[in-house]
């Protein structure tokens, strides 16, 4: 932190020089935290408007907002400190006009009543009677639980007879002899997929509550329960080939090349239903394909037994689904997305101001209107 400005306390009457005092630390903690704020400001500025090639991604992006939202979040914690250490009235922080979040009422509650130290009438007249309460609540986190199944088969024989011994079977389980619930494999199959949280670093997490487990064997685990899920997903894909509407679009994804000691880049497809926009009865539904490439016979082998309504974002290698040659069923009618034809018109709009791109910006944006307007209607 940055000195104090020099000023000579010994000039300043005596009964003001603690305030004086806490005013000069309170303006240089302030200058800390703003030249702070003004980098980080200047970061994002650089995130939003700078080149595009020099843009992070989504992740990042909301790491940066993160970041600022939480300097934010400091500085007014500590005016509000301040504020109180003033023994003045402790004003609302401005975080609080912010979405505080909302505790659901399935949350199971746990009452802690705080009892005054006496309830003894200061005047002396005897005990004081309940005439209400205040109830704040507040959102209690538990880490993650690790316990241990033990699974116990009594061995039973009779006492007149050497006819053998009875005991019940050994339960079923994913990892045969492994260390594994079917719980715990979930949980790291949520932990990677979904919260994309590493398996090192669920090596890490167990090991800091004395569980040791490398990432070898946490692979393993995610492998085993991979092959048992692959019916699920099949049965999921054969589900959504029946619509007669689905959506289709690929994105790349870096896969390990063990044997170019880097990355390479692989695809996954992803054919989505959700109807419930336009108030359709089906419920909501993906499914994701791997594929090395982006060629557009991968869509074909993907979309076997589809003959639905397919929408598209315009890449080229659809087309192949719309001749009367495709494999794997009849030529698929396809959709393309306002949202793409409209960037392709925004963007010679921006670049000229041509009239003609203006004229389609004004089509679509009344097509967008009917759509909110019936949106949900059946």
């Amino acid at each position: 932190m940055s000195a104090l400005p020099h000023i000579d306390l010994s000039a300043i009457p005596e009964d003001q020089r603690d305030a004086v005092a806490a005013l000069l630390r309170e303006t240089v903690s302030l200058k800390e935290v703003v030249k702070r704020l003004e980098h980080l400001v200047a970061e994002l500025n650089h995130v939003v408007h700078g080149k595009t090639s020099e843009k992070l991604d989504e992740d990042d992006r909301q790491l940066a907002f993160e970041d600022l939202e939480t300097a934010v979040a400091e500085v007014e914690e500590q005016q509000d400190s301040q504020t109180s250490s003033d023994d003045a009235p402790r004003r609302k922080s401005s975080s609080a006009k912010r979405n505080r979040g909302n505790l659901p009422e399935s949350l199971p509650r746990i009452e802690r009543v705080v009892e005054p130290d006496s309830l003894v009438c200061p005047c002396g007249c005897g005990q004081m009677h309940k005439i209400g309460e205040d109830r704040t609540e507040r959102l209690d986190i538990v880490p993650a639980q690790l316990r241990v199944i033990v699974t116990v088969r009594p061995k039973y024989a009779c006492r007149a007879c050497t006819d053998g011994v009875t005991q019940a079977p050994a339960p079923a389980a994913l990892i045969e002899g492994g260390l594994p619930t079917e719980g715990a494999i979930a949980h790291v199959l949520v932990s990677k997929y979904a919260d994309h949280l590493p398996l090192y670093r669920q090596s890490q997490m167990l090991a800091r509550s004395g569980v040791t487990i490398d990432r070898g064997t946490l692979a393993d685990w995610v492998g085993v329960a991979g092959f048992h899920l692959r019916p699920v997903v099949d049965r999921l894909a054969e589900h959504l080939k029946a619509s007669t509407k689905l959506f289709m679009d690929e994105t790349t994804a870096p896969v390990l090349d063990p044997g170019r000691g880097r990355t390479k880049t692989g695809y996954l497809w992803a054919l989505a239903r959700d109807d419930r926009r336009w108030g359709g009865a089906d419920p909501p539904g993906v499914v994701f394909f791997y594929a090395p490439g982006r060629g557009g016979q991968n869509a074909e082998t993907f979309l076997t037994g589809f003959d639905g309504i397919l929408q598209l974002d315009g890449y080229t290698g659809y087309n192949r689904l719309t001749r009367p040659s495709r494999k794997g069923g009849n030529p698929i009618r396809v959709a393309h997305c306002w949202a793409h034809a409209r960037r392709k018109l925004k963007e010679v709009f921006d670049r000229d101001g041509s009239e003609i791109a203006a004229e389609g910006l004004r089509r679509i944006a009344e097509l967008y209107k009917v759509e909110a307007d019936i949106r949900g209607v059946d």
